[in-house]
């Protein structure tokens, strides 16, 4: 056996899962998701100059008062705003925060949270109840990690006395972590009753601070919803991040649109005597490279997968590199076909590697100006010719879109068609174009990006689905978010923030032959993974 070609496959994505440690108490909306927090407190700017005398005279009082554990009437200056309420709405920030202090209440937040704690506490004084808060530590504001889990018991209790501010503080802490899990990309499942319990806090701390109840935090649950977090009445642990491509990370998410999973969505094998093919494309964006990456040879894919066909893209092979890959080739799969840039060294390229002998093979599409790059093999089988391509992509600053969509796409289009005269056509590779908004996970931000421009999504209809080849994948799966592509830049495969670039487009005469279209997200090596294709012979 000769010695297997490594592709540098890699089976699973194997991200590090955090460990986190216990944080001070526990808050519950039933375990979360694993987070670190710094400090959330808001930093505020209190302007002294604007003071009036009365204020600052206000402020040296206060600065008198050192005491924290003798009673209010060893404090005159609270005892002075328990008799006349009314000043503490006049007060600033700044006093606030220097009578709660004193009073031993931890003293971050707006004014208007402000002012409830110290309405609320002056409300427990003259009640003869304990003015000191049992719990002054916030655990956002540790930088040690942090576990958070909300009881559902916990939670009941907290609402009995909804008018003291811890329970207001708890609350809202807890909204904004989920907020942050869900910056963070990670699908949080809330419990529903932490909904109505923010209701009930907001409009009972409003009443206490003399205001009408606030309509805006009675949106709260939309508001949820709208930022994809889940309300159900137990919690489930988040999507196995070993699997991010499982987590819908799409910015516009339709209705009905669920995330592509290999695991549950491939078909089984074809049973019976049926006798398939099956085609497997992958753009390796440079395969030298990808050769001096540590992984399971390309023998434990071909087990795995048991394809007959491989078709590769931006190879960024030179000729003289070729004949050494030949060598190495894995036992059954002698007959390969490459092609390589001519025009610019170590650029483009494709190739196919097949275990079954073509009866045929080109080389281009036979037009000079488009075949210096290397960017077309085909090859012809006993009932249908295969494509490996690589479409050339618009480029920064869309210096190419002009020549793309008015000369490559039509030329690439007339030659299938001719080919289709003969016999059926399966196109497969990197087409450099994500089809429809579902096939992008930020189609707003990306409408003048080279892949996504108006222009490119229509020439793509125009010349390849409207001429009658059809979108294999998103036939089987019309409503699933699978992506093929992902940037290496700020760990777009790590969120599944992809792209759908990698087709196979086959001719409308077979395309109900098609078995199964497949992705498989879980091979790593380069920025795409390979997709699949199964086809009824």
């Amino acid at each position: 056996m000769n010695q297997a070609l490594q592709l540098g496959f890699r089976t699973f994505i194997n991200l590090s899962r955090c460990s986190f440690a216990a944080g001070p108490r526990n808050f519950g909306i039933g375990r979360l998701a694993p987070l670190r927090g710094k400090g959330m407190g808001s930093k505020r700017r209190s302007f002294s100059n604007s003071s009036s005398v009365a204020d600052q005279n206000i402020d040296k009082k206060l600065k008198g008062v050192i005491d924290n554990d003798n009673p209010i009437s060893d404090k005159p200056f609270l005892k002075d705003i328990m008799d006349d309420p009314s000043k503490i709405e006049a007060m600033t920030v700044q006093q606030l925060r220097t009578a709660l202090r004193t009073a031993g209440i931890p003293i971050k937040g707006l004014k208007r949270d402000l002012v409830s704690a110290l309405q609320s506490y002056l409300a427990k004084e003259i009640d003869g109840e304990s003015s000191l808060l049992t719990d002054k530590q916030d655990p956002f504001n540790s930088d040690d990690s942090i576990s958070l889990r909300v009881e559902e018991r916990a939670i009941e209790d907290q609402v009995q006395d909804v008018n003291t501010t811890p329970e207001v503080c708890r609350v809202q802490r807890s909204t904004r972590t989920v907020k942050q899990l869900q910056i963070k990309g990670e699908t949080v499942e809330v419990d529903a009753k932490i909904v109505s319990i923010e209701q009930k806090l907001s409009v009972k701390t409003d009443r206490a601070a003399g205001r009408k109840p606030s309509q805006t935090k009675r949106k709260v649950s939309s508001d949820l919803y709208s930022n994809n977090v889940r309300a159900e009445n137990r919690v489930t642990p988040p999507v196995n991040q070993n699997e991010p491509w499982t987590i819908i990370a799409h910015k516009k998410p339709q209705k009905g649109w669920i995330a592509y999973n290999p695991r549950t969505m491939r078909r089984p094998p074809s049973m019976g005597n049926t006798k398939v093919v099956k085609v497997l494309s992958w753009n390796v964006n440079g395969l030298r490279a990808l050769l001096k990456v540590e992984g399971f040879p390309a023998l434990e894919l071909a087990k795995r997968e048991n394809f007959d066909v491989l078709c590769l893209q931006e190879t960024k092979l030179q000729e003289k590199d070729v004949e050494s890959v030949k060598q190495s080739l894995i036992e059954g799969y002698e007959n390969s076909f490459w092609t390589c840039s001519h025009s610019k060294l170590g650029y483009s390229g494709t190739a196919i590697i097949s275990r079954i002998k073509p009866l045929s093979v080109r080389y281009g599409l036979g037009i000079s100006d488009h075949d210096s790059e290397g960017r077309v093999v085909t090859a012809e089988f006993d009932t249908f010719y295969l494509l490996s391509v690589y479409v050339p992509n618009s480029g920064d600053g869309l210096k190419r879109l002009t020549y793309r969509i008015t000369e490559w796409d039509p030329s690439l289009s007339n030659y299938i068609k001719e080919l289709e005269k003969s016999k059926p056509v399966i196109l497969t590779g990197d087409l450099n174009c994500a089809h429809e908004e579902i096939d992008i996970h930020d189609p707003a931000g990306n409408k003048r990006s080279a892949g996504f421009t108006i222009e490119e999504r229509q020439s793509f209809g125009t010349n390849f689905l409207s001429k009658g080849f059809v979108d294999t994948f998103r036939k089987q799966h019309p409503g699933v978010v699978g992506y093929t592509y992902w940037g290496y830049r700020h760990g777009a495969r790590k969120t599944n923030k992809g792209w759908r670039l990698d087709y196979f487009l086959v001719s409308e005469a077979i395309a109900d032959d098609v078995h199964d279209s497949y992705i498989l997200p879980d091979v790593m090596g380069s920025d795409h993974c390979p997709i699949g294709l199964t086809l009824k012979v």
